[in-house]
């Protein structure tokens, strides 16, 4: 029954998640504003994808602590 409700939840996610781009509204239009300069250089390309990338780091490391703390209860129990 656990993996079922897991399994639910985990496909109600994946159904209602939506593009990112996680940045305040001020940041947001500095960027769109200062993508290309007069030069053709971009500034600013990618910085969603950098602030993804930072953000999602907590989520991993919470993930390994979880999936050890889960290893180490079912090694637990089976001995």
């Amino acid at each position: 029954m656990k993996k079922f409700i897991f399994a639910l939840i985990a496909a109600v996610m994946l159904v209602f998640a939506s593009p990112a781009d996680a940045q305040c509204p001020m940041c947001k239009t500095a960027l769109k504003s200062n993508q290309t300069n007069r030069r053709g250089a971009t500034v600013g390309n990618g910085i969603n994808k950098g602030i993804l990338f930072l953000l999602a780091t907590p989520y991993l490391l919470a993930g390994a602590a979880g999936f050890a703390w889960y290893n180490y209860r079912r090694n637990r129990r089976d001995a």
